[in-house]
């Protein structure tokens, strides 16, 4: 098989393209063929950083889609099925020909969904899924999120006014049409130097911010937050509460999706792949819609990536394999 392989911690035009064997699948294990290969921001931080378990010859990647041509003992999946999937950042990815996953965290992908989009969703949309979820239900209530211009962004807006929430979305002014379309009520411009100022002078105490950028920048919000608010941190998370103790009472909440592969047990594990199959019959019903794609061969898969961490992509990328 055909692989982009890790060496050290660099750029990912640094990564090599190996012809490795093809591995086969063990027990509770499937083998899925890609077909086409969705790159994220957390792909290219960890080509950057590196980390203590990925050793020479790594694959990095964790979203993908394709078809099941071998299965491990004690699977059930049929050969020939078309799934989805979020690979543990620490098990050999989707940045390959072939990818050996387990058998419970692959999401079977509706027959009217291309691939191509299919592979473009599971870390983002469950990554909103999850961040959504954090917040009790209580409809028309004012939440904030920040650095929405991008795919995750698009579907926290997107489930935040489907589940009844007033959505004020911050991102670049480029951004605001689209995102008022898909149900923000308000759009402020986070490139706006006083946009934080602003908000502090409406007086506006949201129900949760929901932040996007990093645990200092969702710290600063904390204020804007009502008593018995939540703050929701994507990016990071809150090393020490925010703010004074016995003020706003926050309620704190992180997003890890990868730790699912390692921290949660098997109902959790099947929920989370129910909710990814839902959100991917969303997006095939045109009921949950995703950002701007472009399609690359999986050759350009370096090329595309280094654009997307420079910021100089036009669309989010997905390399295509088959078809």
């Amino acid at each position: 098989m055909q692989a982009w392989t890790w060496t050290q911690p660099g750029q990912p035009t640094d990564l090599i393209l190996r012809h490795l064997e093809r591995p086969r699948p063990q027990v509770g294990e499937v083998l899925v063929e890609n077909h086409a290969v969705g790159l994220n921001p957390v792909d290219w931080k960890f080509i950057d950083w590196g980390h203590p378990r990925w050793q020479d010859g790594h694959i990095p990647g964790v979203d993908g889609a394709g078809v099941v041509i071998a299965v491990g003992e004690g699977v059930t999946l049929p050969v020939g099925s078309r799934v989805a999937y979020h690979q543990n950042l620490f098990r050999d990815g989707s940045f390959a020909s072939h990818t050996v996953l387990a058998a419970d965290m692959v999401m079977c992908v509706p027959g009217s969904l291309d691939f191509a989009t299919a592979a473009s969703l599971p870390c983002p949309a469950l990554t909103a899924s999850q961040a959504v979820a954090k917040l009790p239900p209580a409809k028309g209530v004012p939440v904030l999120v920040t650095r929405v211009g991008g795919a995750v962004g698009t579907f926290v807006v997107q489930l935040l006014a489907r589940a009844g929430f007033e959505v004020w979305a911050a991102a670049s002014g480029r951004h605001h049409p689209r995102l008022a379309s898909l149900g923000a009520r308000h759009c402020v411009d986070e490139c706006s130097v006083d946009w934080y100022e602003r908000l502090q002078r409406m007086g506006t105490p949201f129900y949760a911010v929901i932040d996007s950028a990093s645990g200092t920048a969702a710290a600063r919000l904390a204020p804007l937050i009502a008593y018995n608010g939540h703050l929701v941190c994507i990016q990071d998370r809150q090393e020490a509460p925010p703010l004074p103790a016995f003020t706003s009472a926050l309620s704190l909440h992180e997003v890890a999706l990868n730790s699912v592969h390692e921290y949660a047990d098997a109902p959790a594990r099947a929920a989370l792949m129910a909710s990814g199959e839902a959100l991917l019959a969303d997006v095939a019903q045109q009921r949950l819609h995703g950002v701007p794609l472009e399609a690359f061969p999986f050759d350009a898969l370096p090329e595309a990536l280094q654009a997307m961490k420079d910021g100089s992509a036009s669309a989010r990328p997905v390399l295509q394999l088959i078809g």
